[in-house]
């Protein structure tokens, strides 16, 4: 597994880095491990301060960072920012919230002894990241966990290496001590050593399917908790109220920021088949519109997509996606450049039998399809093996809610759709994963919930 920057925009190659040898991943167990006692017993508010500083290294250094973001996978710098500043707010949050979600809890159940609930952390924790978010996805694993009082080894994808280094950096700027967090570039076979150690006791994976068949194996076999945060081929129902124009930009806009490259991205949009043209029309002429461009420069709606295999997965599916019969409205071929870019896809006519149904794209592919009546569109979403998020669009929002809440996934939305915060829990069912991160959910994942009772 090679660590490199690879610029998409360019395909050149502009840094390559040296990976750990099984020496380096000995160590470092050994090092995150006896960080742990120590860690664990810093006091919660000089733990919380440290995240308050890392929150303020990351607004200080917001610009510089985003833009090694676009470099490492292409996204464009006012997206790039957003990452940034979410990340930022997230590690504030539990600087802010960590204290009381350590708070004892004093059981009352009716008898004489004092009974009490504590929350403590577990040990060192492997986690293993991706790249479409490379500094959001991080700090919703790696701040509840180090205010908790947990260790980390980090594993960053490979692609950001430039990325996982300044996190590391930033992070030991603002007083997380050396060893209490490792970034580490390490092999697949490397992290399922990690994994099976003893001394390393959970892992949080946000990828593929494959990565995350792989590691919950190996958690499972040596008795580890593990999260997982997978795919997702979300549905978006627009409801017959909406405005159609507005709507379909807004919609249009959702599934193609990021280069489509978001696990809770709208993949699969049903709109009344009254309005089906009308929201087609909308949703091809934003595409249209859209600046595919470099991501440093203002005013760029789309990057390149993360790699040229990425662009070309992407394409593979428009193209037999037309082949099985449905119908490409725009897009959906490589531009004639170096990098990674392709020109963003709308596709209608897709049905059951088709891959396209039944997949994630993982790109600027908008899928849209009609609906007679709100039992079909709801059994269309939820047919599905994925069940990350999904969202429901209209101007009756008691309705609207009606509707989100048959939706079989873990998160749903009227009127926004992937709106996430860091109070608000993160996660999916199905093949979309399990487990949660941020807010109090993500803060227990990794803690241990422990009894004591003293009987008088």
């Amino acid at each position: 597994m090679a660590y490199r920057t690879e610029n998409p925009a360019t395909g050149v190659v502009e840094k390559e880095y040296t990976s750990a040898t099984d020496a380096d991943v000995t160590r470092a167990i050994e090092r995150a491990d006896a960080a742990f006692g120590t860690w664990r017993t810093t006091n919660a508010s000089e733990r919380a301060a440290v995240l308050t500083k890392v929150a303020d290294i990351y607004d200080e250094r917001a610009d510089e960072l985003a833009r090694v973001i676009g470099a490492e996978m292409g996204k464009p710098l006012a997206q790039a920012q957003g990452e940034v500043a979410l990340a930022s707010s997230i590690f504030r949050w539990y600087a802010e919230h960590g204290e009381e979600l350590l708070v004892e809890e004093q059981l009352n159940i009716g008898d004489d002894a004092k009974s009490l609930v504590v929350t403590d952390p577990i040990g060192v924790l492997m986690g293993v990241m991706p790249w479409n978010f490379p500094h959001y996805q991080v700090a919703r694993f790696v701040a509840p966990n180090l205010m908790l009082g947990n260790t980390i080894l980090l594993k960053h994808a490979s692609i950001c290496a430039r990325t996982a280094e300044l996190i590391e950096e930033i992070l030991h700027a603002a007083g997380v001590p050396q060893d209490a967090y490792i970034n580490l570039f390490v092999s697949n076979e490397q992290i399922t050593s990690i994994i099976e150690d003893p001394r390393v006791r959970g892992v949080s994976l946000t990828g593929s399917e494959g990565a995350g068949k792989a590691v919950a194996e190996t958690a499972s076999q040596n008795l580890k908790k593990s999260v997982l945060e997978l795919g997702g081929s979300d549905a978006l129902i627009v409801l017959d109220d909406v405005d159609v124009a507005e709507t379909a930009k807004a919609v249009a806009t959702a599934r193609m920021s990021n280069a489509g490259q978001a696990c809770n991205s709208p993949k699969r949009i049903f709109v009344p088949s009254t309005m089906f043209d009308d929201f087609v029309n909308g949703v091809v002429a934003t595409v249209e519109g859209m600046k595919v461009g470099n991501p440093d420069d203002e005013g760029t709606d789309m990057g390149p997509l993360s790699s040229v295999e990425a662009r070309d997965d992407a394409i593979a599916q428009v193209e037999r996606a037309v082949e099985q019969g449905a119908t490409l409205r725009t897009g959906g071929t490589a531009l004639e450049q170096d990098g990674a870019w392709m020109a963003p896809a709308v596709l209608t006519g897709v049905t059951r039998e088709m891959d396209a149904f039944k997949e994630e794209i993982f790109g600027p592919v908008a899928v849209v399809y009609s609906y007679d009546s709100i039992d079909e569109a709801v059994e269309l979403a939820n047919d599905s093996s994925f069940g990350l998020s999904g969202s429901v669009w209209g101007k009756d929002t008691d309705k609207a809610e009606q509707i989100a809440r048959r939706l079989e996934v873990g998160m749903t939305y009227v009127n926004e759709h992937g709106t996430t915060k860091a109070g608000l829990p993160f996660g999916g069912v199905r093949r979309s994963g399990y487990g949660r991160e941020l807010g109090r959910w993500g803060f227990g994942e990794f803690a241990n919930t422990k009894l004591v009772r003293v009987a008088k």
